[in-house]
C-alpha cells in the first residue's frame, strides 16, 4: 500500500448534558473508487470548559463524581454513546473529576483522563474508508463547570487499497 506523510485533522464537539456530536467530513482524504482509505494512527484529547479554560477550572458539584464522555466513530450514533463491541467505534474515552470537599469548597480534588479504546493501542492504528467520522460527547449534570469542549487531534495518512477492499472496510464500518 502506498503511504502519505502523517498529516492533522482536528474537531471539537461541546459536550452538554444531553449528548451532541458533530461531523468530521474526511472527503478531501477518503474516496474508496479511488482506492484511497484513512489510517489514524494516533488521538489526542483535550478537555476546556465553555470559556476555553483548561483542567484545573473544570470542577464537579461539591462532594461528587462527574464524568464527561465522547467517542469516534464511523456512523452517526444521534445522542447514543455506544460501547466497544459496535462495528463503528474507532475510540472512546472519558474525563472524570472528583470533589471530596464541602458545598463552599466546590472544585476537583482529582482528575482522571482515559482513552480506552483508541488506535494507538493497535499495531497499524486504525483504518476508515468511510467519508465522515463523528464526534460524539456528554457530560454529566454534576458538572459545576458547566459544558465541556472535547477538542482532539488525529494523527492520519492516507493509503491506497483495491477498489474490493475498500469497498469491503466501507461496508463494514457502516
Amino acid at each position: 500500500m502506498a503511504k502519505s506523510d502523517s498529516f492533522f485533522v482536528r474537531s471539537l464537539v461541546v459536550a452538554g448534558t444531553t449528548a451532541d456530536e458533530t461531523e468530521i467530513d474526511l472527503g478531501a482524504f477518503v474516496d474508496v473508487q479511488d482506492k484511497t482509505v484513512l489510517r489514524i494512527h494516533n488521538i489526542a484529547v483535550q478537555y476546556t470548559d465553555a470559556g476555553g479554560n483548561l483542567l484545573d477550572d473544570i470542577t464537579a458539584t461539591a462532594a461528587t463524581n462527574a464524568s464527561c464522555r465522547w467517542q469516534l466513530t464511523t456512523q452517526s450514533q444521534g445522542t447514543s454513546l455506544v460501547t466497544a463491541d459496535d462495528r463503528s467505534v474507532i475510540s472512546t474515552g472519558a474525563l472524570t473529576i472528583y470533589n471530596a470537599n464541602s458545598a463552599s469548597q466546590a472544585g476537583a480534588v482529582a482528575f482522571g483522563h482515559s482513552i480506552d479504546v483508541g488506535p494507538q493501542s493497535w499495531r497499524a492504528g486504525y483504518l476508515v474508508a468511510t467519508e465522515s467520522i463523528y464526534l460524539l460527547g456528554e457530560r454529566e449534570t454534576n458538572m459545576a463547570s458547566g459544558d465541556i469542549n472535547v477538542a482532539i487531534v488525529l494523527e492520519c495518512s492516507t493509503e491506497t487499497m483495491g477498489t474490493s477492499q475498500a469497498m469491503a472496510l466501507a461496508m463494514s464500518q457502516q
